[in-house]
């Protein structure tokens, strides 16, 4: 693609998918971590006040664009179920380390990423930028998958406090690679934070529909709806093989 210089990637559901019960297993493995510290929490219960409460914060970050973290979620849980444990609780930051250790044992490369991130490395600079509230556990799944040298830049919302679609992580994972808006392609899943977000900040846009159009189970997170279509103009695709079609100038592809 003329002017191209640099590659951006969103990480779940582009580059990694998850298996389907890691989430219910995460829960499983942080309310054991808080029995293992005398919190005696009933699964299924806090299961339901957990996901209350990530709703909350998470509707809170569309508001500002700030960047939530699961401990705020677990002690709004427990402080609704009579234990008032502080976000930055010993019990709790143990709680989040076993939470994620169940997404960094149960994370999949989607087929032929690595292939793919090998034949472009030594064309285009490659960036990472996710929405992740762990940063940990993000670049652990990143270094265990393999895939973590392939990135000059890894950028992860937990670590610099906002998140995508804001503008401020596209302006710094261009900054960070020395690229101008229009000398970087951003390639994500997700309709609104992915496409729309880069889209609005000048970056051009591949719309990667793999994990939709074969109706895997989106993860991590909290809500598990279809996604829409993107608003703004991007281009499509559904293999890794048609993201390599596109940067070499063949194929058919048309602005959605």
């Amino acid at each position: 693609m003329d002017g191209i210089r640099g590659i951006g990637f969103d990480l779940f559901n582009t580059l990694i998918t998850v298996e389907p019960w890691a989430l219910s297993e995460a829960v499983g493995r942080l309310c054991s971590s808080l029995q293992d510290d005398g919190i005696a929490v009933e699964r299924e219960i806090f299961h339901k006040a957990h996901r209350q409460a990530a709703l909350q914060h998470i509707a809170e970050t569309h508001r500002d664009g700030r960047e939530t973290h699961n401990r705020f979620w677990i002690s709004t849980a427990l402080c609704r179920l009579g234990f008032a444990l502080e976000p930055d609780d010993p019990r709790i930051s143990r709680s989040v380390e076993r939470y994620f250790s169940a997404f960094q044992d149960h994370c999949r490369l989607i087929p032929g990423t690595k292939e793919m991130l090998g034949a472009i490395k030594d064309r285009y600079r490659l960036g990472l930028l996710s929405n992740f509230t762990h940063p940990p556990a993000a670049r652990a799944i990143l270094e265990g998958l393999g895939i973590a040298s392939f990135f000059e830049v890894t950028v992860i919302s937990g670590e610099i406090g906002y998140r995508k679609p804001h503008a401020l992580v596209f302006d710094l994972l261009l900054n960070r690679l020395g690229l101008s808006a229009q000398e970087l392609l951003y390639v994500g899943d997700d309709p609104e934070p992915d496409i729309e977000g880069a889209c609005s900040a000048g970056i051009r846009t591949v719309w990667t529909t793999y994990v939709r159009d074969r109706n895997i189970p989106l993860a991590p997170g909290v809500a598990q709806e279809q996604l829409p279509t993107p608003n703004c103009p991007t281009l499509r695709i559904s293999s890794w093989e048609e993201l390599l079609m596109l940067l070499d100038g063949n194929g058919d592809f048309r602005d959605l």
